[in-house]
């Protein structure tokens, strides 16, 4: 599995946002409210943030030499695919939190405070959420080892 490239957060974060402007503008257009992050939104991203963090921890330990047991492949494998999905998610949900955050800010209604605080707590925990997946995922990383797999030794004979 390769790292998570900043191009492919990039473009997670725009789509997100474009789809939250969409989708507020949408909404106010057909005369309805606009929508507003819960607190039950914001909570849940930061703790999953933290979560995967402590799920990559095990792994860390083992991949730098300070455990003494060692780690399930499968294990290793779950918690490297679930930081990976966390910082995307996390890109997706911060574009998509910053659009409502930017909607409401360009209104001619300011908006009460509770609803920006609400859009504001959502994407910081957007953000929780996508540092926490690359955290994670850099803790899953491999050190590079002393040996090129590119080169063969000379004693080997290859059909």
């Amino acid at each position: 599995m390769t790292r998570t490239r900043p191009t492919i957060l990039l473009l997670m974060t725009v789509f997100g946002a474009a789809a939250g402007w969409f989708l507020e503008t949408a909404l106010v257009a057909s005369g309805r409210a606009a929508f507003i992050p819960p607190v039950t939104l914001a909570a849940p991203l930061a703790l999953i943030g933290v979560i995967v963090v402590v799920i990559a921890w095990p792994v860390f330990r083992v991949v730098r030499g300070t455990a003494k047991t060692r780690v399930d492949p499968f294990y290793a494998t779950r918690a490297v695919v679930l930081a990976k999905a966390s910082s995307l998610t996390g890109a997706l949900l911060g574009g998509a939190a910053t659009a409502v955050l930017v909607f409401l800010l360009t209104r001619s209604v300011i908006p009460p405070v509770s609803s920006l605080a609400l859009a504001i707590a959502t994407v910081v925990a957007a953000l929780v959420l996508l540092v926490g997946g690359l955290v994670a995922e850099k803790m899953c990383t491999l050190p590079p080892s002393d040996d090129d797999p590119t080169q063969l030794p000379a004693s080997q004979d290859h059909a």
